[in-house]
């Protein structure tokens, strides 16, 4: 596996993977608990470093997971987690609807209960999953920073924060990621993210890099996914929006034909192609899709190549909004 550089000299495999699925959301072809533990072992063996979870995800079962399946291989893993949503620590029901704290203290809780779910002594990258609009950027990471002091933390990021919010929070302390959502059919970070990340010698981290699955061409149907998946109540997943996107991904589909190469693997390497410094976490439940996704780590796209996919896939292309209208009001704060 190719390796890339985050911010601060963090290094990691070109291709992470993203956890959140094995366990929260995405209830279609969820897998067994130790066939999760297996898929997750896999990926290491491939030269997959850097594993993504967030404390939220289950809640707290993804982190146990996680930990479970890195336990006696501690030394090949980067590992981020995520902090932010308040929930019932007993781990079973979110508070009001996803309610966000960023609070100093929820900050120093948070993390000594995710280092425990972990099994593990120190965070490598441990991200704000949401900013909180009631805290200052600079109380949260400046927070963040004493877990580093502390050594319990190692390196700093932000979820979903707007351009102006990473470069409050990176004057308080280095930032090394940012995570969002980007694929193609999600490029808003283009806008005023990525170019404050290249400034800030910030790496990006995109998560749904396959648009949550359906740039794989898999799922055709809004009966292809089980009545309490996540999906099914995504505006991109609804009625006309779901037939526009379809013939979207049909696009790509006949693109990577001609590349010879599925989908999938277009639709990463798309995504390396843009900056040096971009590292895709996509999740998947099967083995199989694993492989096919890490392959995307070789395929180099020419010029004229990225050129057709800006053809089929320009800004602003998908139908419909990432999330409903409450899950908007919390990114690019």
């Amino acid at each position: 596996m190719k390796t890339r550089t985050l911010g601060q000299g963090l290094q990691v495999s070109a291709l992470g993977l993203g956890c959140m699925g094995l366990s929260h959301a995405y209830s279609t072809g969820r897998p067994e608990h130790a066939d999760a533990v297996a898929l997750v072992r896999r990926a290491l063996d491939l030269g997959v470093t850097l594993l993504d979870t967030a404390d939220i995800y289950g809640p707290e079962t993804n982190e146990r997971l996680v930990g479970e399946a890195i336990a006696g291989r501690r030394g090949e893993v980067v590992l981020a987690t995520k902090f932010g949503f308040a929930f019932d620590r007993g781990g079973v029901t979110a508070i009001g609807g996803g309610r966000i704290d960023g609070s100093p203290g929820y900050v120093q809780r948070a993390c000594e209960d995710s280092l425990r779910r972990l099994g593990v002594e120190h965070i490598d990258l441990y991200y704000l999953h949401r900013v909180d609009a009631q805290t200052p950027i600079e109380d949260t990471v400046g927070a963040m920073a004493r877990l580093v002091e502390q050594g319990k933390v190692r390196h700093l990021g932000l979820s979903e924060a707007s351009a102006a919010t990473i470069r409050r929070a990176h004057a308080v302390h280095p930032i090394s990621a940012i995570q969002s959502e980007y694929s193609l059919w999600s490029r808003d970070p283009e806008d005023e993210v990525l170019p404050a990340c290249r400034e800030l010698g910030i790496g990006f981290v995109p998560f749904s890099p396959l648009g949550r699955g359906f740039l794989s061409g898999r799922f055709q149907r809004i009966e292809d996914f089980a009545e309490d998946d996540f999906r099914r109540g995504s505006p991109r997943f609804q009625g006309e929006n779901f037939a526009r996107n379809l013939a979207l991904v049909e696009k790509i589909r006949a693109l990577a034909a001609a590349r010879g190469v599925t989908a999938s693997q277009l639709a990463l390497a798309w995504l390396l192609a843009q900056d040096e410094h971009v590292v895709p976490i996509p999740g998947t439940t099967r083995v199989a899709r694993l492989e096919e996704n890490l392959a995307a780590a070789d395929v180099e796209l020419s010029a004229a190549e990225l050129a057709a996919i800006e053809g089929v896939a320009p800004r602003g292309v998908a139908a419909g909004a990432r999330y409903g209208e409450s899950g908007m009001r919390q990114v690019n704060l």
